[in-house]
């Protein structure tokens, strides 16, 4: 049976410094029963706060002094593991203390991290188990138009990378060379204002001579034969970004599968 209401207290090992009495400096750690609680990394306790309000807290140890956006994404990504755990509907996240400069980008990377923690991918699985969390109060980060539309990039940009892990979880004989072909014309259609695709069939790559991309193709079976993907953004950018995939819609095994010297080189 799930908690509900969950509330969470993300704390540097600085907010857990102690005076001469080993009392936390922290006023509201000072209040919590969280005495062998350091702060750090990973470390996570619940402590009886003891008001009417709140019951119980949930402690999560963040990095010496929480300034990193990765620090944030960090503290989402634990909030997410603690509320499936608990099964909670609702989440409250604050910080103990708060001497970051820009309250806006931690926001959003507290965003990112809770709803790539959620994510699981049970698409192939017999079983689904879709998460109880539903709502998540970030307390003490701001309020107003300039925040929403920054957790709302945030949002997109989490969905972004959960709809790249969906690709790569799917097994070969879903995501064919032309079902990858077809998500690629898919973006392009949906986000035409940003994106445009140019996709190249077998022939059209002969007709162009591109001989060692077809030489690569040519370990595919006849049923799936290759498609080259062209996806172009077309935001005004300072710096261009070229990614390069490796072509291939199976598991070639990955990079260093084998000991030695000569395959580390080789990747």
């Amino acid at each position: 049976m799930g908690l509900g209401f969950l509330t969470l207290l993300g704390v540097t090992e600085k907010d857990s410094t102690r005076d001469a009495t080993s009392k936390f400096e922290n006023p509201i750690l000072n209040k919590l029963d969280a005495h062998d609680f350091a702060g750090k990394p990973g470390q996570s306790t619940t402590s009886r706060l003891g008001s009417k309000h709140i019951d119980l807290i949930n402690l999560i140890g963040l990095e010496k002094s929480a300034s990193s956006p990765a620090a944030f994404q960090d503290l989402g990504e634990a909030v997410a593991t603690v509320a499936k755990a608990s099964q909670s509907s609702s989440v409250a996240v604050a910080l103990s203390s708060h001497d970051t400069e820009s309250k806006l980008s931690s926001a959003s990377a507290i965003a990112s991290g809770v709803v790539l923690g959620l994510f699981e991918d049970w698409r192939y699985k017999s079983e689904s188990k879709k998460p109880s969390l539903s709502c998540i109060d970030i307390i003490g980060f701001g309020t107003g138009p300039e925040l929403e539309n920054k957790l709302k990039h945030a949002e997109d940009v989490s969905y972004g990378v959960i709809f790249g892990r969906e690709l790569i979880n799917s097994p070969a004989n879903v995501l064919t060379p032309a079902v990858l072909a077809d998500e690629a014309a898919k973006v392009a259609s949906t986000y035409s204002d940003v994106f445009s695709a140019n996709i190249l069939n077998e022939e059209q790559c002969r007709e162009l001579k591109m001989g060692s991309y077809l030489a690569v193709a040519a370990a595919s079976a006849k049923a799936n034969p290759p498609f080259f993907i062209h996806l172009t953004s077309e935001c005004s950018v300072r710096t261009k970004l070229v990614l390069i995939g490796k072509g291939l819609t199976f598991d070639s095994g990955g990079y260093n599968i084998k000991a030695g010297p000569g395959p580390l080189l080789s990747s």
